[in-house]
């Protein structure tokens, strides 16, 4: 009986090992080495740098808050872009605490596009769209005193097309677009 019990377990537990070390190990390190030769700067989280320094992600939204930069969308990831914690807010539609919220920033921004007044899914987008960066150049070249049109024209170099000219929504990176508006001041 326990020599039948043994025989029965024995390819269990060696399946088990050989799975664990198939999945477990060899395929994730064999996909980070492609990832790592093929696309270095994405599989290390698309760093951006300023002066050696990196200061922000790619891929990753920062809560900009002062007049002079470009704002991202809403955040509900955490206290507000907390990587650590991203998500949405989970409220349903009808929630008071989300119409609460969206109707202070419809206040605050009257005219404002949707995505400045609503969270991405992951509540981590770094884009917004072009209306909604245009949307916000009166605030800044005012508090830069710039003339709008010359942030006009950041916001279109900066305006990234659609995937293959046909996938998604142009978009503007908020980072990037930041990082180009403090070098334009100089």
């Amino acid at each position: 009986m326990l020599t039948d019990l043994t025989s029965s377990l024995r390819p269990a537990v060696v399946m088990t090992g050989l799975f664990f070390a198939l999945t477990g190990l060899a395929y994730p390190l064999a996909i980070t080495g492609v990832a790592q030769a093929l696309f270095p700067a994405a599989a290390n989280g698309s760093l951006v740098y300023r002066q050696g320094a990196p200061v922000g992600s790619a891929l990753i939204a920062q809560g900009f808050a002062r007049a002079d930069y470009f704002h991202p969308r809403p955040s509900a990831a955490g206290k507000g872009y907390d990587a650590t914690a991203s998500s949405g807010t989970n409220y349903a539609p009808t929630a008071k605490a989300l119409a609460d919220r969206v109707r202070a920033d419809v206040a605050a921004n009257p005219g404002a596009p949707a995505d400045m007044l609503t969270t991405s899914a992951s509540g981590l987008d770094p884009h917004i769209s072009p209306e909604a960066a245009l949307f916000q150049i009166p605030r800044i070249a005012k508090a830069r005193n710039l003339p709008e049109e010359r942030i006009r024209q950041l916001v279109a170099d900066h305006t990234e097309g659609r995937l293959f000219g046909l996938l998604g929504e142009p978009r503007v990176n908020v980072l990037l677009l930041n990082l180009a508006l403090d070098q334009l001041a100089g």
